[in-house]
């Protein structure tokens, strides 16, 4: 079990000057990472050091973003202004984590401008809607060849994350260790439950995006 990716809703603006803001301060540039068709949503991808991956993800004017779970809590992080909406862990065997949960996980898939259809698993995005510090989980269909983290040149490594929550539930709900990443988590107060910042190592140095 290890981060996956983190997620940042796009906010008013739109979804490409999201990434093109995000990218500026990071030093980087995304790439178009194609739709979400069952999820009614669209993102764009950054490769991170440690293959990590950073998106940034807008709804669609689609049926499927307000009937989906994932689409319903893109569209509610937006209307409220945008900005960090999850972290995902993903796992060799989500069999586990459905048997735990007591439901079984939802096929996604993604189409890239390239054609490419990347395929996986998740389950917990509706725990996600209730307490926005947990993570939900994710499985690749084939990882070593289509992971979004893989591939390309990484521009940023995380340094740390500041998560808005109760660190034991987050624990229980994860029910095993991560595995170290060198990626510090760091438990704050505040009003609002969820990732609160990312500390980002770039060639332009330390950077915080809240």
């Amino acid at each position: 079990m290890r981060l996956d990716h983190i997620s940042y809703a796009a906010g008013p603006e739109g979804l490409a000057e999201a990434a093109q803001r995000l990218g500026a301060a990071l030093g980087a540039g995304f790439s178009d990472g194609g739709m979400h068709p069952r999820f009614g949503t669209r993102n764009f991808i950054l490769p991170l050091v440690g293959g990590v991956y950073l998106e940034v993800v807008g709804a669609l004017d689609h049926p499927a973003a307000d009937k989906a779970p994932f689409g319903q809590a893109v569209k509610a992080r937006t209307a409220s202004g945008g900005g960090w909406l999850a972290w995902v862990v993903s796992v060799d065997d989500i069999r586990p984590i459905e048997r735990r949960l007591g439901r079984e996980s939802i096929e996604g898939h993604r189409r890239r401008p390239d054609g490419v259809d990347l395929r996986w698993r998740q389950v917990g995005v509706l725990e996600v809607l209730d307490d926005p510090a947990l993570p939900f989980f994710i499985q690749w269909d084939d990882p070593a060849t289509s992971h979004p983290g893989g591939g390309g040149t990484a521009a940023a490594v995380i340094e740390r994350m500041e998560i808005c929550g109760d660190a034991d539930a987050v624990s229980a709900w994860l029910g095993s260790p991560l595995e170290a990443q060198d990626i510090d988590i760091e438990w704050v107060d505040g009003d609002h439950p969820g990732v609160s910042a990312v500390h980002f190592r770039t060639s332009n140095g330390s950077v915080r995006i809240d």
